[in-house]
C-alpha cells in the first residue's frame, strides 16, 4: 500500500520540477513511510511513497519494465499477481523482481487497457508509455483505492489525496459550494468535483487516457445485479458462499508481514475473523463496556471461542472530539459519518501491531445486509392502494405533528426512484435550501441518481437500492474512510467480501436469498452460522454505533458546536438561527438532530484547516 503524486505537462522553466514533486510526496508521507521514489523529465514527473508489504527489499516505485520506456507509479495490491506472472513470462516478458507492480507494466505492455479485465484487487495507478507518449490511469472495480486529478494550466495533476494537490503551484483551496449542497443530503462528497473546485476524482470502475494533451474517461466496470432466474438450491447456494469467503480470504491473506482483522459485534467482521488464519483482532467501543455502543465485550468473547486474541480500547468523549480536526484533515473532505472518528481509534491501535488489516466492508452491499432494504417488502400491501390515495394521504400528514407511521405513509407514496438516494439522507431539499445562504443549484438528490436507476431499470427495487448504494454509499463514505483512516496510520486495509470474484458470484443471487421478512443477508448469515455463535450469525445489523445524539446534548459539547454555528464562516454559508434551532431542538428532545448538526460541524472543522489557513499542515 503506497500513495502517488505526480503532474504531467511541461511547467515554466523557472519551476523546480522536482522540488513542486517533493512538496506533493511529503504531504502524503503517512501512506508510504517506508520509502520514496521520483522520476522527472521534461514531460512527466512521477512520484511514490511506499508502505513496504510484499517483496519487502525490492517493489519501489516508480518502476519501469525491461527497456525503461514504460512507467508506473501504482497503490494498492494484485491478488492474483503471481497467475498474471506466469502467463506473461510464457509470452516473453523479463521480471526484474517479485513485486505486484511489474505484473501490471507488463500485462499494459501486453494487453494495453484490457489489462483490467485480467486483475484482481485494490488500485490506482498511472501508467506513462513514453514510445506512444500516452498516460493510461485506472481505479479498481469498487474504488477501494482513490484517485484525484486537477487541470491546472494545461498540466495534468494527479495523487491519492487532495492534499498532496493543493501543493501544486496555482491551485486554489476554493471551496465548491454545489458539493456542499449534495453533501447536506447524502452526507459526503457525492460529485466528481470534489469540495475543492477544480480538483475532481475518478470513478470506480473507470480509466483515464491523456494523449495529445486530451483527456477521455472510459467506464470498464459497471457492478450491476442480475438474480438468476433458475437459482440453485439453498443449501447448495450457501456452501457455494461459504467457499467464496473463504477463497477469497485467503487470496487476501498475501504478505511479507504480519496480518491483522478488524473485529465489531456484527456477523461481518465476525465471519472474516473466524476465516482469516492470523490472530490479531482490534475493537474499539464507547461509554461502559454494558452500553449498545461498546462492542468489546462481544468481540471478546468470540476471540476466545475462536482462539484467537482481541486487542481493544474504550474512546473517551474528550478523545473523541479532540481528534475532529485530524480526523478532517486526512479525510481530504468533510465527511457526516461519525464512525469515520471511531475507524480512526481502531486503525490507529492495529498499527502499533502490524502493517495490514483485514475489514468487513462491502458484505452489506454484495449480499443485501442494511436494514432500509427491508422497505419494498414492508410497503408492498399498503403500495396495493391508488398512487392517487397514497399521494393525498402523505400531503395530509406531512402537515400533523410526528407520529409513528407517519414516515411509513409519506415514503409508502413515492417510487424507490424517489425515495431512496443511499444509506444515508440527512437534510431534504426544502430543509437545505432554507438552512443554506450559498448559490445553489436546486439540483436534487433523485435527479443525480436518475441515471443510475435507469441502468438498472426492470430490477426489483431491492436490486436497484444494492445498485444505488454501490455508486453511491459505498464510495463517497464506507471506502473513504476506510482508505483515508487506515493510511492516517501507515495501515493497509484489505476488503475480502469487495473482491471482483466474490462480487462476479454474488451478483447472480436471487433476491430472496439476500433479504425477505425475516432477515437481511439471508444465504450469507446462514453460512455464517456454519463458522460463529448463532447470536452473533443473527445479529441485527447497528452500523459502527456512536454515542454523539448523547454527547450533543451536554454542556461541553453543545457550547463547542454552538460556538462554532455562531462563527462568521457559518454565518457565511448558513442561516444561523436555524442552525441554533436544530442545536436546541436536539437538546429539549424535540427531535433527533444529530446527524444533521454533526453534518455541518464537520464541514465547519473541514473549512478551518482546508479553506482558511495559508498553510494546511496536520492539526496538533
Amino acid at each position: 500500500m503506497c500513495g502517488v503524486s505526480g503532474f504531467i505537462g511541461k511547467t515554466s522553466p523557472d519551476k523546480d520540477r522536482e522540488a513542486i514533486l517533493k512538496a506533493m510526496m511529503d504531504k502524503i508521507i503517512h501512506r508510504g513511510p517506508d520509502q520514496e521514489g521520483m522520476f522527472v523529465d521534461e514531460q512527466v514527473a512521477l512520484g511514490f511513497r511506499r508502505l513496504s508489504i510484499i517483496d519487502l527489499d525490492h517493489g519501489l516505485q516508480p518502476m519501469f519494465n525491461e527497456t525503461k520506456d514504460v512507467v508506473i507509479v501504482f497503490n494498492g495490491e494484485i491478488y492474483n499477481h503471481l497467475e498474471l506472472r506466469e502467463d506473461l513470462m510464457a509470452k516473453g516478458h523479463v521480471f526484474a523482481n517479485n513485486a505486484d507492480t511489474e505484473s501490471l507494466i507488463h500485462g499494459y505492455e501486453e494487453y494495453g487497457v484490457d489489462l483490467l479485465s485480467k486483475v484482481r484487487g485494490m488500485f490506482a495507478f498511472v501508467i506513462y508509455d513514453m514510445k506512444k507518449d500516452l498516460i493510461f490511469a485506472a481505479r479498481d472495480f469498487f474504488g477501494i483505492k482513490p484517485f484525484y486529478y486537477s487541470n491546472q494550466d494545461g498540466n495534468f495533476v494527479f495523487s491519492s489525496e487532495i492534499k498532496s494537490i493543493l501543493e501544486y503551484p496555482g491551485i486554489e483551496r476554493k471551496v465548491n459550494e454545489e458539493a456542499l449542497e449534495q453533501y447536506l443530503s447524502f452526507q459526503y462528497s457525492v460529485l466528481p468535483e470534489t469540495f475543492f473546485q477544480g480538483i475532481y476524482k475518478l470513478p470506480a470502475g473507470h480509466y483515464m487516457l491523456m494523449e495529445n494533451g486530451e483527456i477521455s474517461v472510459h467506464q470498464y466496470y459497471d457492478p450491476l445485479f442480475v438474480p438468476a432466474k433458475n437459482p440453485e438450491s439453498l443449501e447448495k447456494t450457501v456452501s457455494e458462499i461459504e467457499e467464496v469467503v473463504h477463497e477469497s480470504t485467503m487470496a487476501h491473506m498475501i504478505a511479507d508481514v504480519e496480518v491483522g482483522a478488524s473485529l465489531s459485534s456484527g456477523v461481518d467482521s465476525s465471519y472474516l475473523v473466524s476465516e482469516f488464519p492470523g490472530e490479531k483482532t482490534y475493537t474499539v467501543g464507547f461509554l461502559d463496556r454494558e452500553s449498545k455502543y461498546n462492542e468489546i465485550r462481544y468481540a471478546e468473547s468470540l476471540t476466545e471461542e475462536l482462539g484467537k486474541k482481541n486487542i481493544s480500547k474504550t474512546i473517551s468523549s474528550d478523545e473523541y472530539f479532540d481528534s475532529i480536526e485530524k480526523v478532517m484533515y486526512y479525510m481530504d473532505e468533510p465527511l457526516a459519518d461519525p464512525s469515520c472518528i471511531a475507524l480512526y481509534f481502531v486503525d490507529e491501535l492495529a498499527a502499533k501491531d502490524i502493517k495490514v488489516v483485514l475489514s468487513g466492508e462491502g458484505a452489506d452491499e454484495f449480499f443485501g445486509g442494511y436494514n432500509i432494504y427491508h422497505e419494498p417488502l414492508s410497503l408492498a400491501g399498503y403500495q396495493k392502494l391508488p398512487l392517487g390515495l397514497r399521494k393525498a394521504l402523505a400531503k395530509f400528514v406531512e402537515k400533523l405533528p410526528n407520529f409513528k407511521g407517519k414516515n411509513f405513509i409519506i415514503r409508502g407514496s413515492k417510487s424507490v426512484e424517489e425515495r431512496f438516494i443511499g444509506n444515508a439522507n440527512l437534510f431534504s431539499v426544502k430543509e437545505r435550501e432554507a438552512i443554506l445562504k450559498s448559490k445553489l443549484t436546486h439540483v436534487t438528490p433523485a435527479e443525480l441518481c436518475a441515471p443510475y436507476y435507469e441502468k438498472c431499470k426492470g430490477l426489483s427495487d431491492i436490486a436497484k437500492m444494492q445498485y444505488i448504494d454501490m455508486n453511491f454509499w459505498l464510495q463517497g463514505d464506507i471506502l473513504l474512510k476506510a482508505d483515508k483512516m487506515s493510511m492516517a496510520h501507515s495501515l493497509e486495509a484489505r476488503v475480502p467480501y469487495l473482491d471482483i470474484k466474490v462480487f462476479e458470484y454474488i451478483k447472480n443471487l436471487p433476491i430472496d436469498y439476500r433479504v425477505t421478512d425475516e432477515a437481511t443477508k439471508r444465504a450469507f448469515r446462514i453460512a455464517a452460522k456454519r463458522h460463529l455463535p448463532e447470536f452473533t450469525a443473527n445479529k441485527k445489523k447497528l452500523g459502527f454505533p456512536v454515542p454523539i445524539r448523547v454527547w450533543l446534548k451536554e454542556d461541553k459539547y453543545y457550547n463547542r458546536i454552538a460556538e462554532a454555528f455562531s462563527s462568521d464562516v457559518a454565518k457565511q454559508y448558513f442561516d444561523e438561527k436555524l442552525l441554533m434551532q436544530l442545536l436546541e431542538d436536539h437538546r429539549a428532545d424535540k427531535a433527533d438532530n444529530s446527524r444533521k448538526i454533526w453534518a455541518i460541524y464537520v464541514f465547519l472543522v473541514w473549512h478551518k484547516i482546508y479553506i482558511e489557513p495559508e498553510q494546511v499542515e496536520i492539526p496538533a
